[in-house]
């Protein structure tokens, strides 16, 4: 059976004009406001319910004026989730709550907002995962698409699409970001994408899933639900996730991150990768390599991926904020001359290993500025693998005195690399806050 024949056979979605429907987790930089906004024009009776007091979710809040919502917060109340028809569960509340359990037992139906879209999704969809690069590639794959195909792109890369459902026809083509978090609940719909893309894999988000077996069984949902008619590709260089072509009921393909490379302007043998990978997806549309290569050609990046801040004394700032992971952080370092980097590292602890990480800056960095919850950690991993007076290590205890350290370590023909490996929330609401503080502290320098 085709793709396209699969999902028009599809059973209808769930109606939701006068249903109940309580949104869990509204969150503090919006992650529940697509899909509040989209179930009240659906005619939906919406409820949010939040832990977070009202204070800690002014910008949320302020972004639901004027729609018919009652909002909830400071606590959960067993009525929102016993009482409703659905529940609409944001990826990032713990699987755990209590009264997720004591509404599953009552046979109250929960979903996602993702898991709405592709239940109602009738263009087909290239769903992007992976540890490392999801983001970047995601882009990529939308800007080549983009050349010959009406694309929407969306999903965790930060855009809501079911604003889009009624102005998405069956000739276009969806480009979604998906986490580990929403593929983990995945089954409770069912639906696999057209052709799903793992940019990588490595140990991420342990803190949530528990174990790496835990994260990979998230992961490979973006297969589990494909079609023969589907496809799925993998990273030919990623041991971690070779296996799969024996799991997944698609035809699968690999790219070659190392394959011949593309005329890129933002840096490192990653976004090499990243864009093979996307020249795989594409060339599933009948998109051609030339065709791919002028479209990657004028790839500008995305915002705290590795992106170029300013020249300031013959030295570069780099804005990588959106680097969570310690592969993803060793990945930007490799993207600049050896003991040319001072490197601005640590945040949030997921319970992530440093080794790796700590091997690289000791080979590879000019100096280290480490902080937050991590900071000694790091520290202690790049002082195990140190041989010799590089690079410098300091310890730092704000924020503005990590960019002000990284800043007298530098000189003309040098780099300094905000890449944290780590999540933002021991000190910012998000990357994006982060990101922003870097580039403000640098244009004061």
């Amino acid at each position: 059976m085709s793709a396209a024949a699969e999902r028009n056979r599809r059973p209808p979605a769930q109606r939701l004009a006068g249903k109940r429907v309580t949104v869990v987790g509204l969150g503090r930089f919006g992650g529940g406001l697509g899909v509040t906004r989209w179930l009240c024009g659906q005619g939906a009776r919406v409820t949010v319910s939040d832990k977070a007091a009202a204070d800690k979710l002014e910008q949320s809040i302020a972004a639901l004026a004027g729609l018919d919502v009652a909002l909830h917060l400071g606590s959960h109340d067993e009525r929102d989730f016993l009482g409703a028809d659905l529940l609409v569960v944001n990826p990032a509340v713990p699987k755990d709550l209590p009264l997720l359990a004591a509404a599953e037992k009552a046979g109250i139906p929960r979903t996602t907002e993702m898991n709405l879209f592709l239940q109602r999704c009738i263009a087909p969809v290239v769903a992007i995962t992976g540890t490392v690069g999801k983001s970047t590639t995601t882009a990529m794959i939308g800007a080549v698409l983009a050349a010959r195909l009406a694309t929407h792109v969306g999903g965790n890369i930060g855009r809501s699409l079911l604003g889009e459902l009624d102005r998405i026809a069956g000739d276009h083509v969806v480009v979604l970001e998906i986490s580990s978090f929403q593929l983990d609940d995945l089954p409770l719909v069912g639906v696999g994408p057209h052709v799903g893309v793992v940019t990588n894999l490595a140990p991420n988000h342990l803190d949530r899933h528990g174990t790496m077996a835990a994260y990979a069984e998230a992961k490979k949902n973006i297969f589990r639900f494909q079609s023969p008619g589907d496809v799925l590709i993998l990273n030919a260089a990623c041991e971690a996730t070779m296996s799969w072509r024996d799991e997944a009921p698609s035809r699968v393909e690999f790219f070659d991150p190392a394959g011949p490379p593309f005329d890129l302007s933002i840096p490192g043998t990653h976004n090499q990768a990243n864009a093979q990978a996307a020249w795989a997806a594409a060339r599933q549309f009948g998109v051609d390599r030339p065709a791919a290569a002028e479209a990657l050609r004028s790839f500008p990046g995305l915002p705290h991926r590795l992106q170029f801040v300013s020249l300031t004394r013959g030295v570069r700032y780099y804005d990588d904020s959106k680097c969570t992971t310690p592969e993803g952080a060793t990945v930007a370092i490799e993207a600049f001359e050896p003991r040319k980097a001072v490197v601005i590292v640590g945040g949030y602890d997921k319970g992530a290993a440093f080794d790796r990480l700590g091997a690289a800056l000791a080979r590879r960095a000019k100096a280290v500025v480490a902080i937050g919850a991590t900071r000694d950690k790091i520290i202690a991993a790049v002082e195990a693998a140190r041989h010799g007076p590089l690079p410098r290590v300091i310890a730092a205890g704000t924020f503005a005195e990590a960019v002000s350290a990284a800043n007298a370590q530098a000189r003309a023909g040098d780099v300094v690399l905000l890449s944290p490996a780590c999540a933002s929330y021991d000190m910012f609401t998000n990357y994006e806050q982060r990101g922003e503080t870097f580039v403000n502290l640098v244009a004061g320098l």
